[in-house]
């Protein structure tokens, strides 16, 4: 039975794929084993597939009520919503949080009662963005999910712990989406290039410029397929160039989209950079030397390469957190509170905003003053521990707390620290034979001066008892 009316939509509700719809809309995935990158989801019997492709009523009614997808964009949490409809002959109805209110939702869930009533069938109700609903939007979702009314799938690109009213999402299925692989999004372009929903084999994409679009996408399909489009649509465009008032022609032997092709569409320059090979750590361990060596301008041109090759943000920053700590430490403590900051920051916000944040946070520790005497303390440290120099600690400063401690002289002798001039104790705290080890000493660069200055004051007390 064609399920498509005059309208663009199925007799479900569901958008149609028409032949001018754009690629990622024509190879939205049909079918689960078409979706990509989201195996650990679709496991036999798991949830999502019991709601998706249920083996009978009794399933059916077993399968969950309420779905929230969270995911980076481009992952296939809409694809997923769409799957849930039409692979279940369920009505559907989607909303975007953006826009709708309070009496959308009760217009929806009203619509869904009285289909149910009368026998009309089951809604899907699908919320895109649904972080943007305020608590009284998401609070009246409640009864229709608790009473079946609608089968609702939310979707979110922040964390729904923060983002998701907590009575909503304990009445719901949490799904991760995972961001998907390069081979994940290779493996949906080329399918793209050769189904005859996308460009039917009209073209043929060279290996770097595949790799190029890859790193583009950055792991968003969609993103992907858009790139593609607009690069097959150029090399098609040049390759055919049809007489004026006639239509294309498609062309007899596919055209061979190239890099130069891809930068064209996209209006941006190839940067040489494998994420996986020799420049990935070439470029990687530029931007770590050139914040250490205090080049602000050359770690933001090793920053720019990355971004602009579609490196993963969170991967930047995490190197950034590390550098704060390895190479500025205590000289500039607070460079690390950048650093963390700009991390989490980047984790919910996303690209491109995101690269704001991470210049502001290579800014910072380029031009911060640098000590490793921190990290090299710790290491110092280890290396003790791990050849045996422990020793047992001094009796005075083992737990004294539990009965029978004070028998064996636990805590005997110990000196409370508030309770000394300074608030310190001149009393040992290091096993005997590691007495007088030193495994930190500060520069006298930046924060950590003072920090030098207040530690030989502290180690004289400290060594006078």
């Amino acid at each position: 039975m064609d399920l498509f009316d005059a309208a663009g939509t199925t007799s479900q509700g569901l958008p149609t794929a028409a032949a001018h719809a754009p690629l990622a809309v024509r190879m939205r995935p049909q079918s689960l084993d078409e979706v990509a990158g989201q195996g650990h989801l679709l496991v036999p019997g798991s949830p999502l597939r019991r709601l998706v492709e249920p083996a009978d009523e009794a399933s059916r009614r077993a399968s969950p009520t309420s779905v929230v997808l969270w995911g980076p964009p481009g992952t296939g949490k809409t694809t997923l919503a769409y799957l849930v409809a039409s692979t279940s002959g369920r009505r559907f109805v989607e909303l975007s949080a953006v826009t709708a209110g309070v009496k959308d939702v009760r217009t929806v869930i009203d619509e869904a009662r009285r289909r149910l009533a009368t026998g009309g069938g089951e809604t899907v109700l699908f919320i895109d963005e649904v972080h943007r609903f305020t608590k009284a939007q998401q609070d009246a979702l409640l009864p229709s999910v608790e009473n079946r009314w609608v089968t609702l799938v939310a979707a979110t690109t922040e964390n729904p712990s923060f983002s998701v009213n907590s009575p909503l999402l304990s009445r719901s299925l949490l799904l991760t989406l995972r961001p998907l692989a390069t081979d994940d999004v290779r493996e949906l372009v080329r399918r793209a290039v050769a189904d005859e929903r996308g460009l039917a084999g009209s073209v043929v994409v060279e290996p770097d410029a595949e790799d190029h679009l890859l790193r583009l996408a950055g792991g968003d399909a969609r993103k992907a397929l858009t790139v593609l489009e607009a690069a097959a649509g150029a090399a098609l465009s040049e390759g055919a160039a049809p007489s004026e008032g006639a239509a294309p022609a498609t062309p007899v032997t596919p055209v061979v989209v190239d890099l130069a092709t891809v930068e064209r569409a996209i209006d941006v320059a190839a940067v040489r950079y494998d994420r996986d090979g020799d420049q990935h750590y070439d470029v990687i361990s530029a931007f770590i030397k050139s914040m250490r060596g205090s080049d602000v301008d050359a770690a933001l041109h090793y920053l720019a390469r990355m971004i602009a090759a579609g490196e993963d943000p969170r991967f930047i920053a995490r190197r950034i957190v590390i550098a704060a700590a390895e190479d500025v430490g205590m000289a500039d403590p607070s460079a690390l509170q950048t650093a963390v900051a700009a991390a989490q920051a980047v984790a919910l916000i996303g690209m491109p905003e995101a690269r704001i944040l991470l210049a502001e946070a290579v800014v910072h520790l380029a031009t911060a003053p640098k000590s490793n005497k921190a990290y090299l303390g710790i290491d110092a440290a280890l290396a003790d521990v791990r050849a045996g120099r422990i020793g047992t600690v001094p009796a005075h400063l083992r737990d004294a707390h539990y009965a029978g401690a004070s028998g064996h002289g636990h805590g005997q002798g110990y000196r409370y620290a508030h309770d000394e001039p300074h608030a310190v104790a001149p009393q040992q705290y290091l096993p005997d034979e590691l007495v007088g080890t030193r495994y930190y000493t500060p520069t006298d660069r930046g924060y950590e001066r003072s920090v030098a200055e207040r530690l030989e004051r502290v180690r004289a007390i400290l060594d006078d008892r």
